[in-house]
């Protein structure tokens, strides 16, 4: 570990044992790195073991969903990568990343008592509509029966300022927690979700946490507009981890895998079926 290191991740390797999680360790801390993921990959072709994690101050090219940056200011951010090993069918990968994030969801609740912490399909976490946490769910050798499968998070835990284009979109548990929580407190919350979810979600599908699920639903009879132009209003999320979308002729489509986009008053899919 380097001194550049922040003193509340150093304590991290204790507190994640005291939660008795399969997640955790080896640990590694750095002050530096280009990506977490990247990192956790290559460590996964190596032979890395289940439960690996790699947790950094800061990322030179961190990655985010549609080809988005996580950077991230050292002391603020909570950047990592954990590493695991399960036997499922590779159609339930996407599955995974959902639960990933209703395990991200729930620490930060736990962290903010009162704030209204929800779950963007696919794995986006919010509050008050303004992101507060992403997750970069990435699978190595899926064809294998253990396939290996790095979930990267980033939280803002202390960040108060945010520029340019983020001033509007995003928010940390320090502007919606009257008392926040070290940043190693939030990782062994989100560990220990981790930990207890995603092998039930490998083994049986989403049905254990499919509820939680639907209660997290940040778009659930939400105007919507997805990648292809198409809007509609989101009716939920199925036990197959597809978006519903009913558009204005009634048809529902589903949604494998993409980008949708909360629609404001005033659009044309925001008086759908009104």
């Amino acid at each position: 570990m380097r001194e550049r290191v922040a003193f509340d991740l150093k304590d991290a390797a204790r507190v994640i044992e005291e939660k008795g999680c399969t997640l955790g360790a080896p640990l590694e801390i750095m002050d530096e790195t280009s990506s977490t993921n990247d990192v956790a990959k290559r460590a996964a072709k190596l032979g890395a073991p289940h439960g690996a994690l790699w947790i950094a101050e800061s990322q030179l090219a961190g990655r985010g969903r549609q080809g988005r940056s996580w950077i991230g200011v050292p002391g603020e951010s909570l950047m990592f990568s954990v590493l695991v090993r399960l036997t499922c069918p590779s159609s339930r990968l996407p599955l995974l990343a959902l639960a990933s994030g209703l395990a991200v969801r729930d620490a930060i609740a736990r962290a903010a008592p009162g704030a209204q912490v929800s779950v963007k399909w696919p794995n986006d976490v919010l509050v008050g509509g303004r992101k507060i946490a992403g997750i970069m769910v990435e699978s190595i050798d899926a064809s294998s029966k253990t396939p290996a499968l790095v979930v990267g998070i980033g939280v803002n835990v202390f960040t108060r300022v945010f520029d340019g284009a983020l001033a509007d979109r995003a928010t940390s548990v320090a502007l919606v927690a009257t008392d926040p929580p070290s940043r190693v407190a939030i990782l062994a919350d989100i560990l220990e979700g981790l930990d207890r979810d995603l092998s039930f979600v490998a083994a049986r599908g989403l049905g254990m946490v499919h509820a939680r699920i639907t209660a997290a639903d940040a778009l659930r009879d939400r105007p919507v507009q997805c990648d292809d132009g198409t809007e509609g209003v989101a009716r939920g999320i199925d036990l197959e981890g597809r978006l519903r979308v009913e558009r204005s002729d009634g048809r529902v489509v589903t949604l494998v895998a993409g980008e949708v986009h909360l629609l404001g008053p005033g659009t044309r899919a925001s008086q759908v079926l009104s």
